[in-house]
């Protein structure tokens, strides 16, 4: 049996922009400049909640506190987001729903935020599994999430294709034992994704039958 395993921000919600520019805004905000290179190191890569916070402290003679830091941060978030799934992905998962393919979300983010956005987006029955960074031991390049999502579907792991937007996310599945299809985020797009099986512009050019193909191969 064929199951498909989505990585979350950057892949079906384009959080990844919104979380680099409500940062960029913040640190502006300090008299500091947060490139997209700097930001790109970090993403795919579960980091302390801290790291940024940590990283302005050190840039700036007058930092913000913690507090001031978090809460900035989410309300410049709330202002950047676009909630509404990214290209292609609507009618994939549609898809996949109608041919009866399980489908999981394996993420390294939060529970409180994975699983409220996923909702906010009306997408929460279509998905058998939500697995996040909190209910396993080690997040992404790890294999913990995706090891994980493919058990709560009840499917081997050999017979799952996961679906990346980041080189870490790419280095989880495959140490799983997944297919996997790397969708760059323009974020990531410095990231290694040499390992994929297959690299694609958009959810939009993903079919069942690329899918079915890759799963064949393992």
């Amino acid at each position: 049996m064929l199951a498909v395993i989505f990585d979350f921000d950057g892949t079906i919600l384009d959080s990844e922009t919104a979380e680099f520019e409500s940062h960029k805004r913040l640190f502006a905000d300090h008299g500091v400049d947060l490139s997209e290179e700097e930001w790109c190191a970090g993403v795919g890569v579960l980091k302390p909640h801290s790291h940024w916070f940590d990283w302005l402290c050190d840039r700036t003679a007058e930092p913000p506190t913690f507090e001031r830091f978090r809460d900035a941060t989410r309300r410049y978030f709330r202002e950047h987001v676009r909630m509404e799934p990214m290209e292609g992905i609507t009618a994939l998962v549609g898809a996949l729903v109608a041919a009866g393919v399980p489908r999981a979300i394996a993420s390294t983010a939060t529970s409180d935020w994975v699983l409220s956005a996923v909702a906010e987006l009306r997408l929460t029955p279509l998905f058998g599994a939500i697995v996040t960074g909190d209910q396993v031991s080690r997040g992404k390049p790890a294999p913990d999430v995706y090891l994980e999502a493919a058990r709560r579907l009840d499917v081997d792991p050999s017979r799952c294709v996961a679906v990346e937007d980041s080189g870490p996310g790419i280095a989880a599945a495959r140490a799983a034992g997944m297919r996997t299809v790397a969708i760059p985020h323009r974020l990531a797009r410095r990231h290694d994704f040499s390992g994929a099986d297959l690299r694609l512009r958009s959810a939009a050019e993903l079919t069942l039958e690329r899918l079915g193909a890759l799963a064949r191969r393992s």
